[in-house]
């Protein structure tokens, strides 16, 4: 049995919390049904597949267990949790530490409010694409600092339009990543998902001069509009300069 097929199942199978039948796997995949149940009997034997009551298969407690333990271990985790709680706490809305990965940005970690706000849908480990994004554009604009770079950034494709407010040329991005440098923190006013904003800024664990991530404050837009956000935009930074330094990192 390939490595490589093994690894296509458990990464078909974390795409079903609710679990999923053996004939749904192999319509996933593509594969033989043979191969398939191969596969999800050495998931299983690894601990990293189990079968539920009607006997569909979900992700194993050990590879659940891992997951979790790999992540808290992580030194940016132990080092950001206090941030992203602290700013939970402070503004009652739901927390995000993402970093860059290529195009895209992906959510490390995240804090919901435990009262009041309305909970959002992203996920740890989830992926947006960094152009429209709050804490894309917040570390964008620490690499990308001219239009050239932006253009050879972008290359041959073409950004993803996630909303009628979304950039979508290079001169439109580099016009918001300029913006960003110049107030010191990045917005995402609904171009990533219709109804949801941000306000995000980038933040220094490691290194005075590269940013290990950036944070966000996401809201839902009509109980907490933009203005809202960037009206409290010095407290944010105040809070972030408190627990990591970054404004005497970044002067």
């Amino acid at each position: 049995m390939g490595t490589d097929r093994v690894l296509g199942v458990l990464t078909e199978l974390a795409g079903f919390p609710s679990g999923v039948t053996l004939d749904e796997m192999v319509n996933r995949t593509g594969h033989p049904k043979a191969t398939v149940h191969r596969a999800l009997a050495s998931l299983k034997r690894a601990g990293f597949a189990s079968q539920d009551g009607r006997g569909h298969y979900v992700l194993g407690d050990e590879f659940i267990r891992l997951a979790f333990a790999h992540h808290e271990a992580r030194p940016e985790h132990i080092r950001v949790r206090p941030l992203l709680d602290r700013l939970t706490e402070r503004f009652h809305e739901t927390i995000h530490f993402a970093v860059l990965d290529g195009t895209d940005v992906v959510y490390r970690d995240k804090v919901d409010p435990l009262t009041g706000a309305v909970r959002l849908t992203s996920t740890v480990g989830g992926r947006n694409p960094a152009h429209c994004t709050g804490v894309g554009k917040a570390l964008l604009a620490t690499r990308l600092l001219t239009l050239s770079q932006v253009e050879e950034w972008i290359g041959d494709r073409e950004l993803e339009q996630r909303t009628a407010r979304t950039a979508t040329s290079a001169l439109e991005l580099h016009e918001q990543l300029v913006e960003t440098r110049e107030r010191g923190y990045a917005v995402d006013d609904q171009e990533n998902e219709p109804g949801i904003n941000c306000l995000a800024v980038p933040v220094y664990l490691a290194s005075p001069n590269e940013p290990s991530g950036a944070v966000s404050v996401s809201a839902v837009a009509y109980r907490t509009p933009l203005p809202t956000l960037v009206e409290r935009a010095d407290e944010i930074l105040a809070v972030v300069r408190d627990l990591t330094g970054w404004q005497e990192r970044t002067s």
